[in-house]
């Protein structure tokens, strides 16, 4: 059994993106799954001079500290304005500085929504191409278009069958991945 950390790369407390990965989370019973929210932590805005006079804040430590005990991660990542989120793209930098490899020998399955019919496409292939220059290995990823249209709050599930039968297929690839 491998132990997989499930997070959104969202502030937002309400986040659709945290909603799909309780979701996904939920759907994994081979592997323990710790689920944690980033908006738990607190990163200022990186910069240089600050990294350089303060040196690397406490919760990128522990951060960091817990994606390695985790052998693999899902990751959910929001989309602004059709570009990356400011605030996940924060967190990885600062991660960058207190390891460059700090997602060395992780598997991740990587995901996206938004409300727009696009699914949040832009991050996700943004962050596809990223993560790895940090030693992940992006083995599958999922984009859920129009969440509001294809998932149920309520119910906690994908309403559309097409869309949930895809990501069967990348959670069960994603699983299978594990086991290599």
């Amino acid at each position: 059994m491998k132990k997989i950390l499930a997070l959104a790369g969202s502030n937002s407390k309400n986040s659709i993106n945290h909603k799909l990965v309780n979701y996904v989370a939920s759907r994994i019973e081979s592997h323990e799954v710790k689920v944690i929210r980033l908006i738990d932590y607190q990163f200022p805005m990186y910069g240089i001079d600050l990294q350089n006079e303060r040196g690397i804040p406490t919760d990128i430590q522990v951060l960091k500290n817990i994606i390695a005990e985790h052998d693999a991660l899902i990751i959910s990542v929001s989309e602004h304005n059709g570009s990356i989120s400011a605030y996940f793209k924060n967190i990885i930098d600062w991660l960058s500085r207190a390891e460059l490899k700090f997602l060395e020998g992780k598997k991740v399955l990587l995901m996206s929504t938004s409300t727009g019919k696009r699914g949040g496409a832009s991050s996700l292939a943004y962050f596809k191409d990223t993560l790895p220059r940090f030693g992940a290995e992006v083995v599958e990823s999922f984009s859920l278009p129009s969440f509001n249209e294809n998932f149920n709050i309520e119910e906690n599930k994908i309403v559309d069958e097409i869309t949930l039968l895809g990501l069967n297929d990348v959670v069960s690839n994603f699983e299978q991945a594990l086991q290599e």
